[in-house]
């Protein structure tokens, strides 16, 4: 009940009826208000107040179902209890399809008006349980509207974090290069390339980020074209210009999209300074997917194991693929039947389904 004492509107033109009803709900603890018509009805209705009302179907003017299909259509309307003489179960089965939350059969003598209160009595308890879901159902949409806001809001936040970073890593990149132009000395060259392809490597993960519409994950087929441009577009001459990738959408995790770019530079990075040492060869990075697992290969037609160490060489390289390798949980194979140098890494492609397109073997 929506007050402690509940108000009816009970709209019929029988006066003395009306008295037996009045006296009879007031003893059952209801505030009764009369209408003789269905047009009084709805004004007293407009008047507000109204908790429930009980409604005859034969009247002047408007008949009881005109009368309930007008209250109808007002907002929050209360329940309406049909109410009528006739022994008609058409205009009940009428009435409960329109609407009406109960229908019973008056006497003259006031005899149903036990029945009137229980059938009020279940009406409110009706209509108190809809609004409650209603409310519910109101809350549970504002909240989702609100976790949607706030989902955009961070979305937003983090394309624009992922954005300033991009650039900012872009700037080191671009500054080790120019650093590395103006060097003369051949090892601190080496070096500072070196240290502009890891930059680089992450820098284009972020890239990838903000100007994507998916904040979770990175397509490697893209990532690791891009990267391998800038890798062609940092090397002198034309060493890297027989450098190849060979991949289809697979989709991966930032953070193991930075490890999986950070082990492309260096290995790639390492086949141009050793495997050729007479000028320019092909490099090939391939990736395919073999069940659950991702195949990442880097491979060269170079010297291969004749190859004598470099003694510039620090090991840096190799230290970096060994703790980019167990950031992926990724095993690390030399392919010995390779007549260059071709470096095999398997590892999980985690948190993504099997039904997810992998990468073509390389043909």
């Amino acid at each position: 009940m929506t007050q402690a004492t509940p108000t009816l509107l009970y709209i019929d033109d029988d006066h003395a009826l009306a008295r037996l009803v009045d006296r009879g709900m007031t003893r059952l603890g209801f505030k009764v208000v009369h209408a003789p018509d269905g047009s009084n009805g709805l004004d007293r209705l407009a008047q507000g107040g109204i908790d429930v009302i009980a409604l005859d179907q034969y009247m002047p003017g408007l008949d009881g179902l005109e009368t309930l299909e007008r209250i109808l259509a007002i907002p929050n309307a209360p329940p309406v209890v049909f109410v009528s003489a006739a022994q008609d179960s058409k205009i009940a089965v009428t009435a409960l399809k329109a609407g009406a939350a109960d229908y019973l059969v008056k006497d003259v003598h006031g005899e149903f008006i036990p029945l009137l209160q229980v059938a009020v009595d279940g009406a409110l308890r009706q209509a108190a349980i809809r609004k409650a879901r209603d409310d519910a159902e109101a809350e549970v949409h504002a909240s989702r509207d609100r976790y949607a806001a706030l989902a955009a809001e961070r979305e937003v936040l983090l394309r624009e974090v992922n954005h300033r970073v991009g650039n900012s890593l872009q700037i080191i990149a671009s500054l080790l290069h120019l650093q590395a132009n103006s060097s003369t000395e051949d090892d601190v060259k080496a070096a500072l390339t070196n240290a502009m392809g890891r930059v680089a490597a992450v820098a284009q993960v972020h890239r990838r980020l903000y100007t994507s519409h998916d904040l979770k994950s990175v397509l490697l087929n893209q990532y690791l074209d891009a990267l391998l441009e800038d890798l062609r577009r940092s090397a002198e001459g034309n060493r890297m210009s027989r450098l190849t990738l060979r991949c289809e959408p697979v989709e991966i995790d930032p953070d193991r999209a930075v490890a999986i770019g950070i082990i492309v530079n260096e290995l790639v990075m390492n086949a141009v300074k050793y495997a050729y040492p007479d000028g320019a060869g092909p490099i090939h990075v391939d990736l395919k997917a073999q069940g659950d697992d991702l195949l990442l290969s880097i491979a060269d037609d170079g010297v291969g194991l004749n190859v004598k160490t470099d003694p510039r060489s620090t090991g840096m390289g190799q230290r970096i693929v060994s703790a980019m390798a167990a950031k992926l949980e990724a095993t690390v194979e030399r392919d010995p039947a390779h007549a260059g140098t071709r470096i095999v890494l398997r590892f999980r492609r985690a948190g993504k389904p099997a039904a997810k397109p992998g990468c073509a073997a390389a043909s």
